[in-house]
């Protein structure tokens, strides 16, 4: 009898989790139903010919989905692009220079000074450089490690072009000929008070190693004005710890539209022994020294306009 009683209670809670599994893998399908049917929409609405048109001249290896094996999607980036080409014309009235120095095709790394409290800069230039009238390119911008613990926004940050900022992930991108936009001084860059603007953190060693094992082109970007998007005189770190975010910044709760100005350099081939610390670090001054000189320039070239 109690060995009945087992077999009925086993029986009965595999009958649930059969169940469980079953309207797990039905909420899974709505949500790809309703993420698809939501993109159609959103494409109809604000993609437009040009963008469209933009778009597939990128040289981009995609399966038969329209997904890269990062996550990227060519409907989703002509949704987000369409917008961010709004904000960079009218809000932050970006002007560029230098984009004939992009490779038109192969792997680049594009390496630029970081500001602005949120991740202004690279939207700019991701937008800069999938409207390249030189050839457009879809780009990968590295993130932080923090942006997965915030809901939806990095799953479309993904399809939009975004990887997690991981040494792999980059060697491997970079092997498939991927654009990639690296910003080496991390939170230390874009969390800085106001009172530092314009004057280059600590940048690591790791993007020239992967430069040099990839035979990968560096091409350096000076940045001017997101500085005075969110000008922060600090950040409350203990409310940041206690969100697990690097900082909360002491600025204003929505970003200034200054004028933005964008540089980008001539590309810089390294080579070099990646096991020799030194030479490392002289190739990342190398880098850094490129940037300064086109932070000063695009300093000249906004004058006094803040806004």
């Amino acid at each position: 009898m109690l060995k009945t009683g087992l077999t009925t209670v086993a029986n009965a809670v595999g009958r649930s989790l059969a169940l469980v599994k079953t309207s797990e893998r039905r909420m899974r399908e709505e949500l790809v139903r309703s993420t698809d049917l939501m993109r159609i929409v959103l494409k109809k609405l604000v993609v437009t010919k040009e963008i469209e048109a933009l778009v597939k001249r990128m040289p981009k290896k995609l399966g038969a989905h329209g997904y890269d094996p990062w996550g990227y999607h060519q409907d989703s980036a002509e949704i987000g692009l369409s917008v961010l080409k709004k904000i960079y014309d009218y809000y932050f009235r970006v002007e560029s220079f230098g984009l004939e120095n992009i490779p038109k095709t192969g792997s680049a790394f594009v390496i630029s000074n970081h500001s602005g409290q949120l991740p202004i800069d690279g939207t700019l230039i991701s937008t800069a450089l999938a409207t390249n009238p030189h050839g457009p390119r879809a780009p990968r911008v590295m993130i932080e490690r923090f942006f997965p613990t915030i809901p939806f926004v990095y799953s479309l940050l993904t399809e939009m072009g975004a990887v997690i900022g991981d040494p792999i992930n980059c060697v491997k991108m970079l092997e498939n000929d991927e654009i990639i936009i690296v910003f080496p001084e991390g939170v230390r860059g874009s969390g800085k008070p106001y009172r530092l603007r314009y004057q280059l953190q600590y940048m690591g060693t790791g993007f020239v190693r992967i430069a040099v094992q990839t035979k990968s082109p560096i091409v350096p970007v000076g940045v001017v004005g997101c500085e005075e998007t969110m000008p922060s005189l600090g950040s409350i770190d203990p409310l940041a710890r206690l969100l697990s975010i690097p900082y909360v910044p002491v600025a204003p709760p929505v970003p200034l539209p200054a004028k933005v100005i964008i540089n980008f350099g001539k590309p810089i081939y390294l080579d070099g022994d990646i096991d020799d610390e030194n030479e490392m670090i002289s190739k990342v001054d190398l880098v850094k020294n490129e940037i300064n000189k086109l932070i000063r320039k695009g300093l000249q070239q906004r004058g006094k306009r803040f806004f």
